[in-house]
Formats: structure tokens, C-alpha cells, sequence
């Protein structure tokens, strides 16, 4: 099994490297972008042993706000 972690800075975090990927598109020719937010995938392969546990959704989360993302300035999504 396959999970993935969406990870993103939160919307009142500055994105340094969002705004130069905008500027950087509007020099080549892409106008009319306004924005532009970067973030992160994390895939992770599960076992199959591992992936029936009842609480593997939390185990995720953990690894999540402990080593994927820093929950003080990202937020993140789960998915199975």
C-alpha cells in the first residue's frame, strides 16, 4: 500500500521560493499568475502486515508532525 503526505506552508507563512517560481514564469510569457505556493509529496510503501492496522492513519500523522513536515509553519494532508 501507498500513502502520501501533502505537505505546504501555511497560508500566513511567506513562500520565498512560490514567489520566485511566479516571477520567474510571468519573464516567460506566463502572465496573469498571481500566485504560487510550493510544497512537498512524501510517498510512503506500507507492508501489507502493516497496512491493515487499525490505526495506521495516526501512525502516519505521527510521522508527519515528527519528521515530514514542521507543524509550526506547514500544514499536511494524509491520504491512503
Amino acid at each position: 500500500m501507498k500513502a502520501t503526505v501533502l505537505v505546504r506552508l501555511k497560508g500566513e507563512v511567506l513562500d520565498v521560493q512560490g514567489d520566485a517560481v511566479r516571477r520567474a514564469l510571468g519573464k516567460l510569457g506566463f502572465d496573469g499568475v498571481t500566485d504560487v505556493r510550493v510544497g512537498k509529496i512524501v510517498e510512503i510503501e506500507i507492508d501489507e502486515v502493516h497496512a491493515r492496522a487499525p490505526d495506521l492513519k495516526e501512525r502516519l500523522q505521527k510521522m508527519a508532525d515528527e519528521m515530514l513536515a514542521n507543524p509550526v509553519i506547514e500544514d499536511y494532508e494524509v491520504r491512503l
